[in-house]
């Protein structure tokens, strides 16, 4: 039956030999070792200067990638995350000599951490002074005085899933209109005390009506606290507008 003998006990048993502290059969009766195990034990020490062997698993298939590599597709995903597999497949034959498939790219990475996720997008003319100026200027504000207003449509067709499941080698059906019917538009503005003065319309937020809600509903609805008396805030034209109205 096969045991294990830890690290400790075959270096208590070659410190003992060597420093002829002890008879060979002495040692090998007290430590309960085979004389076999002992001298391959010894071999090792004089060999490696250690008693045991770092453990290596012989399970499953060599890895075709090693440390370098991996690091090499980690670098290029960092500085482009749009590569498909067989861009860096390519990538690896020319710039490391390596040809290998491409779903063996896929397990590697996996095993590296990386995913397979939805681009944040941004945009390539985004000109950063303006976002910087932007930024500093609304600094000067406090959360309170901040709201955002956005508009929503909806029709008949909004409510209609596009995914379903059933079962392999089916369709998914689902009976939903194609029609739009009557569309609605509605508008409101988020602070943090929620939407307030909110609005809906049916067709198209139009200039008028967006103008009408936004002198005659949000700035009633709003507290006069919410209305800053920064000098930036009379730089735009339309809150002059409505503060003169």
């Amino acid at each position: 039956m096969y045991r294990s003998i830890s690290r400790d006990l075959k270096l208590a048993a070659v410190r003992l030999y060597e420093r002829s502290l002890l008879e060979l059969s002495d040692i090998l009766d007290c430590l309960q070792i085979s004389r076999a195990t002992f001298f391959r034990v010894l071999a090792l020490w004089r060999t490696t200067g250690d008693v045991v062997v770092e453990s290596q698993s012989l399970w499953g298939k060599v890895h075709f990638l090693n440390g370098e590599d991996i690091r090499y597709l980690c670098a290029l995903i960092d500085r482009d995350p749009q590569y498909f597999l067989d861009e860096l497949l390519h990538l690896l034959k020319t710039n490391r000599f390596i040809s290998l498939h491409y779903t063996t790219i896929h397990k590697q990475l996996c095993r590296a951490g990386l995913s397979r996720k939805r681009l944040h997008r941004i945009v390539a003319e985004r000109n950063e002074e303006a976002r910087a100026a932007f930024i500093s200027r609304i600094a000067h504000y406090t959360p309170e005085e901040l709201g955002f207003v956005d508009e929503v449509s909806k029709d008949e067709r909004s409510i209609g899933r596009r995914y379903g499941q059933s079962k392999r080698g089916r369709r998914a059906h689902a009976t939903q209109p194609f029609v739009r019917g009557r569309r609605t538009s509605t508008i409101a503005c988020l602070t943090l005390d929620g939407f307030t003065a909110g609005m809906s319309v049916e067709g198209s937020l139009t200039k008028e009506s967006f103008l009408h809600w936004l002198e005659n509903i949000m700035v009633s609805a709003l507290p006069s606290s919410f209305f800053p008396s920064h000098p930036d805030y009379c730089s735009y034209p339309i809150v002059n507008h409505i503060l003169a109205g």
